[in-house]
């Protein structure tokens, strides 16, 4: 008889859900879905030992477990703390969360610059919405930001440092997709730094993906640089026969333009499958595709403001024939009386 798999319970904000031991109390959230899952800068559950860094999940542990029923003294960070069977959670019922929530998105806006306008990340940036939702209104810091020069790290990704908030996604893609990695943090303090020291050294065929992880506009593709909106582009799935890769992307359309190609992402903004630099920068041709249909956009996201969900349209203006007819006498009118 085979041996029935141990379940612990946790509720997180009233909402009970039976998750596996081992479990962090950020996926147990996400089994949930909705609201009560907590930001999360940092943490991408499809790379080794990431986390920890950004402290956007924090969250409060109210009850500790069935065995130990004691509140934990101080805020965790949900992504590194694993649940226990009995163990109440508080996220956005605890206005002790949320003020610490806003006092963490201060501190990341310290050196980030305001520069939405022109950040092609404008959209789909986590900072953006975190600054929305929880963003002061004027900050604290009365020392001059950090600033460094934009650098090409690879011969189609550039460097914006001013915008990097140090959540080390980019050093692990780095580490864990490829065979070397050639770039990680420099330097300790206020003074840390993504940087390679040799630029343009970054040319393994996946590194492109540290372009998908970036929560922020860090690290921006150079082929899509500048050249349009987010929202003005409309996002469609599609696969082709790659050696090197799944080949399941997702092709960002202006038109009939493909003026992107990024692989395709969960609702929590993580790569489902990473995709090779051939699949991201030299394949832009719908003929290189076979599509396969609109990708779903979150209802709440920008990107849903010029979206659709089948391939024809509604025109935007349908044909009237009866106001076509009348147009055609008015104009016949307007003729006469030249």
């Amino acid at each position: 008889m085979a041996e029935e798999e141990v379940k612990f319970r946790v509720t997180i904000d009233g909402i009970p859900v039976d998750v596996a031991p081992g479990t962090s109390i950020l996926n147990a959230a996400r089994q949930i879905g909705g609201d009560i899952v907590p930001p999360a800068m940092c943490y991408y559950s499809k790379l080794e030992d990431s986390g920890g860094k950004c402290r956007t999940c924090l969250v409060k542990v109210s009850k500790g477990s069935e065995k130990d029923p004691r509140p934990m003294p101080k805020l965790v960070a949900s992504c590194r703390t694993t649940v226990m069977d009995g163990m109440e959670v508080q996220n956005i019922t605890s206005p002790e969360v949320v003020d610490a929530r806003k006092g963490v998105v201060e501190f990341l806006l310290i050196n980030h610059p305001l520069d939405c306008p022109v950040c092609d990340q404008a959209g789909e940036c986590k900072l953006q919405d975190l600054g929305y939702e929880h963003g002061a209104d004027q900050t604290r810091y009365e020392f001059g930001r950090r600033t460094f020069e934009r650098i090409d790290i690879g011969d189609k990704i550039q460097l914006h440092m001013n915008r990097c908030i140090l959540c080390y996604r980019c050093v692990y893609v780095a580490n864990q997709l490829t065979n070397k990695r050639e770039h990680g943090i420099m330097y300790r303090g206020d003074h840390s730094e993504i940087s390679t020291y040799i630029e343009e050294a970054l040319d393994n065929d996946f590194i492109g993906n540290v372009i998908d992880v970036c929560p922020v506009g860090a690290l921006t593709d150079k082929t899509f640089r500048f050249k349009n909106r987010v929202w003005f582009t409309k996002p469609v799935d599609a696969h082709r026969d790659c050696p090197s890769c799944s080949g399941k992307v997702t092709l960002w359309y202006k038109g009939a333009d493909v003026l992107r190609v990024t692989g395709r992402k969960d609702e929590f903004g993580e790569v489902e499958d990473f995709i090779c630099n051939t699949c991201r920068f030299e394949t832009k041709q719908t003929s290189d595709w076979i599509v396969e249909e609109p990708t779903q956009v979150d209802k709440e996201s920008v990107i849903n403001s010029n979206h659709y969900y089948n391939f024809n349209p509604p025109a935007v203006i349908k044909e009237n024939p009866a106001l076509q007819e009348a147009n055609a006498e008015q104009l016949a009118r307007t003729e006469k009386l030249k």
